[in-house]
């Protein structure tokens, strides 16, 4: 018997996959436990295995195609198996609870007074001043003012989706686009990027306005939501102060000049970071909505840039761990990102964040808490300043840092209190170490 595949939900903010890899093509053999594709989430690239033994009937979901969690994904049955009445059943059922949701728009005055008057509207296609009103919750205007018929529904979707409802045909009554059309939508019918320009002539040169879209990752589509939702619930606050790396210049100078031994200033922080929420447990917590989170464990995350965003790897117990296992650590993280091969354990439970731009010469920046955490570490980079010592103008090496908080759990003087400490241990880089 023929057994449907739906798109997994493989992290807990997923809403939408890609796929990123076909490992097996239709006809071919399947075993249960053999890997069957590679799914793009929001955060990583991610290993998707069959549980089911057959033979690959149909990919509902082509290669660099994305669909909605729980969409057909693919179907695994027995050879010669008819899959045609499990997709339609699969279609009908999408398409009986979208045209539910699509179909009963609000209502206001203007559509009841005109709602009578739909059906001739719809069977002549005429466009009338007197529907104008009714048209407004189902159609809407391209580029040459040819009017284009849509679902609410269907017309959310094709935004989410940086769809051109130009170039999806409606399968629904008149010509009009469901959710169906765009979900089946293939965006190399098109251009994936739609670039639009406009000339003009100056002096006998020809000048030309451009701009090209490009469409949404989902992993850019996750971070935009989660980092609005900090900034506009959580109540930030900011303190920065200064930190002296005269000592710690030099002690990472006389660790790395030991054969096979690196490390760097961020793994210091790390390290410092760590040893200081120890001391800190108010700084190291979350707001729960209903209470507040002290945590015993110190789980530090550490802000990866790639291409599509930014990733928080998580380094844990990072207190109990030497310099050197952080670094290595790190790197390991920063490449598995960057290669799209991060795992869910791999990203979760980070209790306090820190973000470093120090090494793109930024002397100093604000950043936005990583929830759940209750604070975030802006690093900026080092600077060779003109600084007082014993009463003398001499070279000095500052590097501004910034924390925010959430002021529904961490206060000002515990922000305080914490970043004086991390301070102590960064200028003192042994005290770390004890």
């Amino acid at each position: 018997m023929a057994e449907v595949i739906l798109m997994p939900k493989l992290s807990d903010t997923m809403t939408e996959g890609v796929v990123a890899e076909w490992h097996k093509k239709i006809g071919d053999d399947v075993e249960s436990g053999e890997l069957l594709a590679e799914i793009e989430t929001d955060k990583a690239t991610m290993e998707f295995e069959s549980f089911y033994d057959g033979k690959l009937l149909y990919i509902g979901v082509e290669k660099g195609q994305g669909a909605p969690v729980n969409d057909i994904l693919a179907i695994i049955g027995d050879e010669g198996e008819d899959v045609d009445q499990l997709i339609e059943e699969n279609k009908a059922k999408d398409s009986s609870n979208d045209e539910s949701a699509e179909e009963t728009p609000e209502p206001d005055t203007e559509d009841l007074k005109t709602k009578k008057e739909e059906p001739k509207e719809n069977e002549k296609n005429v466009k009338t001043s007197s529907s104008s009103n009714q048209d407004k919750t189902s159609s809407s205007s391209s580029d040459n003012g040819t009017r284009i018929f849509a679902s609410p529904l269907a017309k959310k979707l094709a935004e989410e989706k940086n769809i051109d409802l130009n170039d999806v045909e409606g399968s629904g009554e008149n010509g009009r686009i469901v959710k169906r059309d765009i979900e089946s939508y293939k965006p190399e019918d098109r251009p994936k990027n739609s670039a639009k320009s406009k000339s003009s002539s100056n002096g006998g040169n020809v000048l030309t306005e451009s701009y090209t879209d490009e469409n949404i990752s989902q992993m850019r589509k996750t971070i935009a939501k989660r980092l609005a939702e900090s900034k506009f619930s959580a109540p930030h606050f900011y303190l920065t102060l200064e930190i002296d790396m005269d000592n710690a210049i030099t002690a990472r100078k006389a660790v790395n000049a030991n054969d096979g031994v690196r490390i760097s200033f961020n793994d210091m922080v790390i390290k410092a970071c760590a040893v200081a929420l120890k001391k800190h447990p108010n700084v190291n917590s979350a707001w729960m909505g209903d209470k507040i989170r002290r945590y015993d464990h110190v789980n530090i995350g550490v802000a990866v840039a790639v291409e599509e965003g930014l990733l928080v790897p998580v380094v844990r117990f990072a207190d109990s761990k030497g310099l050197m296992e952080i670094g290595s650590e790190v790197k390991e993280y920063a490449q598995k990102a960057k290669d799209k091969k991060l795992q869910p354990e791999d990203w979760e439970g980070n209790t306090f964040t820190i973000s470093n731009l120090g090494m793109y010469n930024i002397e100093e920046f604000t950043a936005i808490i990583n929830p759940p955490d209750s604070c975030i570490l802006a690093i900026g980079g080092i600077k060779q300043v003109p600084v007082v010592k014993d009463g003398q103008v001499v070279p000095g090496n500052i590097m501004k840092v910034t924390l925010s908080c959430d002021h529904r759990v961490v206060d000002g003087v515990t922000g305080a209190e914490f970043l004086n400490t991390f301070k102590s241990y960064m200028e003192n880089p042994m005290m770390m170490l004890v």
